[in-house]
């Protein structure tokens, strides 16, 4: 890609085209899931960013020979949702229960002194409670639709049940609005927790309450940018597609 083509294209694109620049982004603090509709000008312009230096560490990464085994832009929609489905709405049922455990316990045993652990167990509450939700709507509404959609297009199936949602783009909104609420929460404990930096004096169970909620917070990314940046916009598209033959 050439420079002008990276200064003018969206943080989503770049990452949409090989996932490996989100690594690039994240270092330089810049939000490809959520906030990635941004172009790099932008946000280089906004968090005061050399855009010449950041150019060159993606370039430098597009040198690379990307390995095709997670080539998400070019699988089908229904091995994406498929996807998003077992390993990260997995990863989030598996730990949700986990984190909330070590945060109440924390907030418990060490409030009185870090009263940010019990706002922190506060936020926790309302990432799962929008979590369960959020993810429960897109594995019963939302993502069958995408796989009878895919079918439809394949000539699969003859007749595509008619949503009672109308169109896809209004789930999608939804969805897009629940990311970013989950988005902000977790943006609101890596504050509080100092970039999940837990005092030197903490315990264990401090330690890896912070540990588990970076982690959380990272694959929560991941999760986020493949809906957002890529399975929204070309289920989109294809329901377009299908009613402007």
């Amino acid at each position: 890609m050439e420079t002008e083509q990276i200064t003018n294209s969206t943080v989503a694109e770049i990452v949409a085209d090989d996932y490996r620049t989100a690594e690039v982004f994240k270092k330089h603090g810049i939000d490809f899931c959520c906030g990635g509709k941004k172009t790099i000008a932008t946000v280089c312009a906004e968090k005061g960013i050399d855009t010449g230096i950041l150019e060159s560490e993606l370039h430098a990464l597009q040198a690379i020979t990307a390995s095709p085994q997670h080539d998400f832009k070019n699988w089908s929609l229904t091995f994406l949702a498929d996807y998003i489905v077992n390993v990260h709405h997995t990863y989030v049922n598996n730990n949700l229960p986990l984190i909330t455990e070590f945060a109440e316990k924390v907030a418990k045993v060490h409030g009185h002194h870090n009263t940010e652990t019990i706002e922190i167990n506060e936020l926790w509450k309302q990432v799962v409670a929008e979590l369960t939700t959020h993810m429960k709507k897109e594995e019963l509404v939302l993502f069958p639709y995408i796989r009878n959609l895919e079918k439809f297009a394949k000539g699969e199936i003859e007749n595509l049940p008619v949503p009672h949602f109308g169109t896809v783009k209004n789930p999608v909104r939804m969805m897009e609005h629940e990311h970013d609420v989950a988005g902000e929460l977790l943006h609101r404990i890596q504050a509080l927790s100092s970039g999940y930096n837990p005092p030197e004096y903490a315990c264990n169970t401090y330690r890896v309450l912070y540990a588990k909620l970076k982690e959380f917070e990272d694959d929560l990314h991941t999760h986020i940018h493949l809906e957002n940046n890529i399975l929204f916009p070309k289920v989109v598209i294809l329901e377009e597609n299908l009613n402007n033959p």
